[in-house]
């Protein structure tokens, strides 16, 4: 656990030195910077989706996902949510950019195989270097988001913490269920959804990205039942 506790550090600590940042950086630069930022991201989602190999159960989990994300209405109530938490504390809401905030940048960093084997051998072989090496990009992410993004990406924080702690400790138990194929399916659904997530970053789309969310569940039950 004490690789996973250095990587939530890291990103608090890389995203307060972005939010000290942020309050000198002027409004049209810092729109300039979030553009630059989406497309960035729209590359790094590529980059991850390109690996797909059964196209088909993309495109099944996907429009599940989505299906399930618009019938519950997923990205209402989640960013209703995020606006009672902020009107809390500012009386000028923007409840939504807190919640894309925090969705980002739970997405960028914790999606991916190195997320999910580094947990993996931490938790088997007490192998911490992958998560390390995690860690540190995490920082230099949690700067350049929380410097376009603001406070919501601290919430990623808490997210990693969480979700990569659960994988190390269980990991004797997950191993065996989390085979290659289910890892590249979550792995490629999830990168297709940080793509969505950087168009909207670019202002090219405005995308209920959150709706794609269940998506990352329904992956690999179908890799489960099909492969």
């Amino acid at each position: 656990m004490f690789a996973v506790i250095v990587n939530s550090i890291a990103i608090v600590i890389g995203t307060l030195i972005g939010l000290a940042a942020k309050k000198g950086v002027p409004k049209d630069i810092s729109s300039a910077l979030m553009k630059g930022l989406g497309v960035c991201t729209v590359l790094i989602g590529i980059q991850g989706a390109i690996a797909e190999k059964h196209i088909l159960i993309m495109i099944i989990a996907v429009s599940v996902g989505i299906f399930i994300g618009e019938l519950t209405d997923l990205d209402g109530k989640i960013n209703r949510g995020a606006e009672k938490i902020t009107s809390k504390f500012s009386k000028k809401g923007g409840g939504e950019d807190f919640a894309n905030a925090f969705v980002t940048s739970c997405l960028i960093m914790n999606v991916g195989a190195m997320v999910i084997v580094g947990s993996l051998n931490a938790g088997l072989l007490g192998d911490f270097n992958m998560l390390y090496t995690k860690s540190l990009l995490d920082f230099i992410a949690g700067i350049m988001l929380s410097a376009v993004m603001g406070a919501g990406v601290l919430g990623s924080a808490v997210f990693t913490l969480f979700f990569q702690g659960a994988i190390v400790i269980f990991a004797e138990t997950l191993a065996p269920i989390l085979s290659n194929a289910i890892i590249t399916e979550l792995n490629t659904v999830g990168s297709l959804i940080i793509m969505a997530l950087g168009l909207n970053m670019a202002e090219i789309t405005k995308l209920k990205v959150i709706n794609y969310l269940p998506a990352l569940v329904v992956a690999p039950i179908i890799v489960a039942i099909a492969l």
